[in-house]
């Protein structure tokens, strides 16, 4: 079994598909429009996503727009 090792003694199994959900809390988001740039709306969308079943949760911070 493969496995990555996480903070606080947790473990991802890397033998099975995981599901990995994305939000971008730029203010000048391409994607979303800077729609979860307020952290209470980021944090909200980010448990929305874990109910959903993800089990990676990637915070954009940084812009890569172009230019």
């Amino acid at each position: 079994m493969t496995t990555l090792s996480l903070p606080r003694g947790r473990t991802l199994d890397l033998n099975v598909p995981q599901v990995m959900g994305i939000i971008n809390v730029t203010p000048d988001s391409f994607s979303d429009g800077g729609n979860y740039f307020n952290s209470e709306h980021a944090v909200k969308q980010a448990m929305t996503i874990l109910k959903q079943g993800a089990t990676i949760l990637d915070i954009g911070g940084e812009s890569t727009r172009p230019g």
